[in-house]
């Protein structure tokens, strides 16, 4: 049985590392679309085709759940993948939802009023795409009020993760980080909105300042994936686990491996 997690490359290993810690019984089947990567500087309906490939591929894999571990498929395609009919028994779930849930303190599934709460500024890093979706700025406003939310574009930063280059990384993270504080210069918090830029959390709170709150989505979508499977055990899938991409697998497999300290190694999808 596996439950599949979905991501343009390999930033999506975040959010498999912290379920695989959260849900040690559960097997998953992720699938990197390193070929096609980065998602964040294409077009709504390049990223639609793309993701809904990939989440066919693990369907067809056994995956009856797939997680969309990549905030630009949750920001540019989850909804009209949604809206456009799911076969029976498939589901898919985006990683927003918990990292707001977090932020504005509401229980999971918890569907009152929007209300007002504590955090008045915050700041948004994410890819491009998603910031030109407003994805998270929509789905903020269903859950809370009276919330400045200024987004940065983070130009690079996957790429130079994806190539193993952390120094630039880190160097661009600097940048945009200096870029969002001419624009908002006392967030109170901060939502880390691609899966890759947990691996430059380091960076980001430095730059940031101690006093600010980072929010990063591994553990919280790890906790609301373990409360679905509680509520919906039927979504366990029945395929195996493992590592599919459509790049080259020993490349991916290197670099993946660099990633998590752990031997991993992908096939061709």
């Amino acid at each position: 049985m596996a439950v599949g997690i979905f991501d343009s490359g390999l930033g999506g290993l975040t959010v498999l590392n912290a379920a695989q810690k959260r849900l040690p019984d559960v097997d998953f089947l992720y699938f990197a679309d390193s070929a096609h990567a980065p998602y964040g500087v294409r077009d709504a309906d390049d990223i639609y085709e793309l993701t809904y490939a990939a989440i066919r591929r693990l369907w067809d894999g056994g995956a009856d759940l797939v997680i969309l571990a990549c905030n630009t498929a949750s920001a540019a395609a989850l909804r009209r993948i949604q809206e456009g009919g799911l076969p029976a028994g498939k589901r898919v779930l985006g990683v927003f939802v918990p990292l707001i849930e977090a932020l504005t303190e509401r229980q999971w599934g918890d569907n009152s009023p929007p209300r007002e709460v504590e955090v008045k500024h915050v700041a948004l890093f994410a890819t491009p795409a998603t910031v030109a979706s407003r994805a998270f700025q929509r789905e903020l406003a269903f859950r809370a009020i009276g919330v400045d939310v200024e987004a940065q574009a983070c130009g690079g930063v996957v790429d130079a993760i994806e190539d193993g280059d952390m120094i630039l990384a880190e160097a661009l993270v600097r940048s945009h980080v200096d870029a969002l504080k001419r624009k908002m210069p006392h967030p109170q918090a901060a939502i880390l909105g691609c899966t890759h830029y947990p691996l430059m959390q380091e960076a980001f709170q430095a730059s940031l300042g101690a006093e600010v709150s980072v929010f990063s989505q591994g553990n919280l979508v790890a906790d609301s994936l373990a409360d679905y499977l509680t509520r919906h055990p039927d979504m366990m899938g029945s395929g195996e686990a493992g590592f599919l991409t459509t790049g080259d697998p020993r490349r991916v497999s290197d670099r993946a491996t660099q990633f998590l300290r752990r031997q991993i190694e992908f096939r061709a999808a």
